[in-house]
C-alpha cells in the first residue's frame, strides 16, 4: 500500500510540526501533528497532541495498517479525557451525561462530512453543556439564559488542563457561549454543534408532535444539509401524520 498522503512527512506544512507548552511544567514540547501524545523531556508528564486531526482514522479501512493499533488506540484520548472532565462536572446527572454524549454522536457524524475541525466539534459537543449547574445554582428556573455566559469559563479551565492553543480554546468558548443564541458566531464548527443539539432537544421535546410541526422545525432551525437530512432520515420519515 502506498504511504498516506496525510502522514508522509513529504507533503507536510512547516506548521504541521509544533510546539505546546507542558500542562505541568510549562516548557515547549515539540509535537507532530499525527502524535496523539508524548511525554514531556523536561518533566516525564504525558502531554497530548491538542491538534491532532482525528477525521480520517476514524472511516479510513486502511487506518490500522498505516497508524497501527496502538496509535489508533489513543486518536480519541483527548475526547475521552473530556468526557471524564464533563462527567466530573455533571456528578450523578445522568440526563445531562446522556446529552452531552448524545449531541457528540451527532456532531462526529455531521462533520465528517462537513467538515471543519474534527477537535473543535468534539470538544464543543461535550461541554456545550458545561455551564448548566453553575446557572442552576445561580439563577435557579432562569438558569436557561444565563447557562451561556456561565460555561465558557468552565470550559475554559478544562481546555487549559490539556494544552489546548489560545485560538482553539476561544473557538470552542465562543461556540458554548452561543449554542443557544447564535448571536456572534457562524462557523462551520458552531453549525455543526447547533444541528446536533437541535437532533438531541427536538426528539426529547416534541415527542408527540405531528410530522407537519416537525417538518417546519426542521426547516427553520437547521444550519447544515447533513444536520438537516439525518434530523429528516430518524425523525420525519417514520413519524405518522
Amino acid at each position: 500500500m502506498l504511504r498516506c498522503p496525510g502522514q508522509d512527512q513529504r507533503f507536510w506544512k512547516p506548521d504541521d510540526i509544533f510546539d505546546v507548552k507542558c500542562p505541568n511544567c510549562g516548557q515547549p514540547v515539540e509535537l507532530f501533528k499525527d502524535e496523539p501524545k508524548i511525554n514531556c523531556k523536561s518533566c516525564g508528564k504525558m502531554v497530548l497532541n491538542p491538534k491532532i486531526d482525528l477525521g480520517c482514522a476514524q472511516w479510513c479501512r486502511y487506518a490500522q495498517q498505516c497508524l497501527g493499533v496502538a496509535a489508533l488506540k489513543d486518536l480519541n484520548i483527548l475526547r475521552d479525557k473530556l468526557i471524564d472532565e464533563m462527567k466530573k462536572v455533571f456528578g450523578d446527572d445522568g440526563k445531562r451525561i446522556s446529552h452531552a454524549l448524545a449531541v457528540l454522536d451527532y456532531a462526529e457524524k455531521i462533520q465528517i462530512v462537513e467538515g471543519g475541525d474534527p477537535l473543535v466539534v468534539k470538544a464543543a459537543a461535550i461541554l456545550h453543556d458545561i455551564g448548566i449547574h453553575s446557572a442552576e445554582s445561580k439563577h435557579g428556573s432562569s438558569a436557561g439564559k444565563y447557562q451561556e455566559l456561565e460555561g465558557p469559563p468552565i470550559a475554559m479551565r478544562i481546555l487549559k488542563n490539556f494544552a489546548f492553543d489560545e485560538q482553539t480554546i476561544e473557538h470552542i468558548c465562543k461556540i458554548i457561549a452561543n449554542h443557544h443564541s447564535a448571536k456572534n458566531i457562524d462557523t462551520t464548527e458552531f453549525r455543526i454543534i447547533w444541528d446536533a443539539d437541535h437532533l438531541v432537544n427536538i426528539q426529547d421535546e416534541f415527542p408527540q408532535a405531528p410530522k407537519t410541526k416537525l417538518e417546519k422545525i426542521i426547516n427553520k432551525y437547521f444550519k447544515t444539509c447533513t444536520g438537516r437530512q439525518i434530523a429528516i432520515d430518524s425523525i420525519i420519515k417514520n413519524k405518522p401524520n
